[in-house]
């Protein structure tokens, strides 16, 4: 038997749930629900409303409820021949985004559907776990599925040499392993477009901050001994940010629409506190890089590199490939040098 709190919350999610439809009569269609008292329901009713999550307009015979500023919907769904990412959104969670401007919905439903059909198309999971939240501040994403893993996936796929390596490939973009039906730009541009943006799955976690200058990977636990991937994304609702500018970033000019150019975090190319000085390290960077015409190579949070891993990228690469623009940035002093020394050498 529930208890008073958990009964609690029972009645007031039912109440979040039927409100639309009964905005006259809702106290009564709750109180016939769980035979309560009329007077008992108002006070779910006055809580609801205290914290946002329902507003209300008139008085007495002629209240009427609405849902309020704060709004949440979470369900697991069966991912059969019958789920798709666009009649999830709208039969479950478009009503989420009402009221809030137009460049946040695009952005919330580019994200939920890109998220959602790798789940349905990549994961080979049978349900997946979707969470959407609204608070006063920020709009929540929280997406699981119970497939393979997405990092073993691609590790699999594209013969790559561990979970590591899937993520730093990831980070550039273009990465798919069903090219016939996607172009890899998914979990790429979604990552760029919200304010954070999370990947967690065999133990290890992708993470984007919009404030940081460099993504991240990190040991997880929460899904170290289970298959599965969670991808958690959040964004506030006063942000400017639209779709347009996040793909104009990465073309590289108004004439060419392409997705042309990524940015590549040096630091996932080093595997514990390994340092990176080898050809083979630096190889292993430049994996699919000819795919761009502009190249970025972010050296954040790197305090230094070998002559051989630097000559591998700006001499030898940059040689072989002349038509593919490798711009180095946020450099410590020692990286610089030895950046500068590979172009010198160039021929």
């Amino acid at each position: 038997m529930a208890s008073n709190k958990e009964r609690g919350e029972i009645i007031r999610r039912q109440i979040l749930r039927d409100v639309k439809h009964h905005p006259k009569d809702i106290a009564k269609h709750i109180s016939n629900i769980f035979s309560i008292s009329p007077q008992a329901t108002y006070i779910h009713l006055r809580r609801l409303e205290s914290d946002s999550w329902l507003s209300s307009q008139g008085k007495g015979k002629g209240k009427q409820y609405f849902l309020g500023d704060r709004r949440k919907y979470q369900s697991l769904f069966e991912l059969s021949e019958a789920f798709t990412e666009d009649k999830v959104w709208r039969d479950h969670f478009a009503f989420i985004f009402e009221g809030l401007s137009e460049d946040l919905i695009d952005i919330c439903h580019y994200g939920f559907t890109e998220m959602v059909n790798n789940s349905i198309d990549h994961s080979e999971g049978k349900t997946v776990y979707i969470t959407v939240e609204r608070d006063l501040e920020n709009v929540t994403m929280l997406i699981i599925d119970d497939g393979e893993g997405i990092f073993s996936r691609i590790k699999r796929l594209c013969n790559l040499t561990d979970e590591k390596q899937a993520i730093l490939e990831l980070s550039k973009g273009k990465l798919t392993t069903d090219p016939d039906n996607h172009s890899g730009e998914g979990v790429f541009f979604t990552s760029r477009i919200f304010d954070l943006f999370e990947i967690d799955s065999t133990g290890l976690k992708f993470s984007h901050q919009d404030k940081l200058e460099f993504d991240f990977l990190v040991d997880s636990n929460l899904l170290q001994e289970s298959s599965g991937t969670l991808v958690y994304m959040k964004i506030n609702r006063k942000s400017d940010r639209t779709i347009k500018g996040i793909f104009d970033d990465f073309t590289a000019g108004p004439d060419d629409f392409q997705f042309n150019k990524t940015v590549i975090p040096v630091k996932l190319a080093a595997y514990e506190n390994e340092k990176l000085v080898s050809r083979s390290q630096a190889k292993r960077l430049l994996i699919r890089v000819e795919r761009f015409t502009n190249v970025i190579f972010d050296f954040s949070d790197v305090l230094s590199i070998g002559q051989a891993f630097a000559d591998e990228i700006f001499r030898v690469y940059a040689t072989k490939h002349p038509n593919i623009v490798l711009l180095p940035v946020e450099m410590s002093d020692a990286v610089e040098m030895m950046v500068n020394r590979a172009i010198a050498n160039k021929t």
